[in-house]
């Protein structure tokens, strides 16, 4: 399971404490996402040069970085042309590698 971030230990008490209400059926779904767009620190879009630089500083070719973001190396291609942009688990664990480095997500 991913971990969550938050924008704050304000927001991360809040956060929690709804998802807890949600839970036991307090609050419903439409304001638990409201309190995830409020609380949670959104992941940032990167453009083409940062995903290229990225997998050039992991050292990795286009299709070993592919098998780990588990996309095709015609997706990070594309990716990296600007034609195409990471969006969903993808782009999340763009963020993870960028943070992180690849070895989080091996």
């Amino acid at each position: 399971m991913m971990r969550k971030t938050y924008k704050s230990d304000l927001m991360a008490a809040i956060h929690e404490n709804a998802q807890a209400l949600f839970e036991i059926g307090a609050i419903d779904k439409k304001t638990m996402r409201d309190f995830d767009v409020a609380c949670l620190t959104p992941v940032k879009a990167f453009t083409a040069e940062q995903i290229k630089a990225l997998r050039e500083r992991e050292c990795v070719s286009q299709p070993v970085f592919a098998s780990y973001l588990n996309v095709t190396k015609g997706m990070v291609s594309a990716w990296e042309r600007g034609i195409k942009s990471p969006s969903g688990p993808a782009l999340r664990l763009l963020s993870l590698v960028d943070k992180n480095g690849l070895e989080t997500i091996a």
